[in-house]
């Protein structure tokens, strides 16, 4: 008799790259010591990778958090995610945004640059043009401030690599669905 098959990790060799997909999920939590880490557990026990992961007391006087988690997979995986995180008895809602396809999505990030001459004057170019702002400056150096889809960060991080980029950092994706009603 042979064992079954193992499942798949989203990540499997086995699985073709052009399958996997970028997912942003919202969640809804009480918010309580233990629940986020309940949730990351719950994707690295799986295998699941979590590229994006921010968490915030959005409702003081319920006590709830919403947890913005971006992660890829295949939609199957992505969808048993989903059906996993729900069973968690802290968690009260999970909305995959990436399905509902009307949400706004940003992320914040301060970038260190190191520089004179030419390169200074570079860098202060292209902040301009990408509306960060200067929220600290040296004689050797800048602090921006930038917010915006990942991809206008990711791209302006690239541009100040080679006129001295020192330090990155990043919030990680915050979301929610456009119109009136709550998701």
């Amino acid at each position: 008799m042979n064992a079954p098959a193992a499942p798949l990790s989203p990540y499997s060799s086995a699985i073709g790259k052009s399958n996997l997909e970028s997912h942003t999920l919202s969640v809804l939590v009480d918010n309580e010591p233990g629940v986020l880490a309940r949730v990351v557990g719950l994707f690295s026990g799986r295998g699941y990778n979590i590229e994006s992961l921010t968490v915030a007391e959005v409702a003081h006087a319920e006590h709830l958090s919403r947890i913005t988690i971006v992660t890829s997979g295949t939609p199957e995986a992505i969808e048993q995610i989903g059906h996993q995180l729900e069973r968690l008895v802290p968690i009260h809602k999970v909305t995959d945004l990436t399905l509902r396809g009307n949400a706004v999505e940003r992320e914040l990030a301060m970038i260190k640059v190191a520089g004179r001459g030419d390169n200074r004057v570079e860098a202060l170019r292209l902040a301009e043009a990408f509306r960060a702002r200067v929220i600290d400056a040296s004689i050797e150096s800048f602090v921006f401030e930038i917010t915006g889809n990942v991809s206008k960060i990711d791209q302006f991080v690239e541009l100040m690599r080679p006129l001295g980029l020192v330090e990155v950092s990043r919030t990680g994706v915050a979301a929610m669905s456009r119109g009136k009603d709550p998701i």
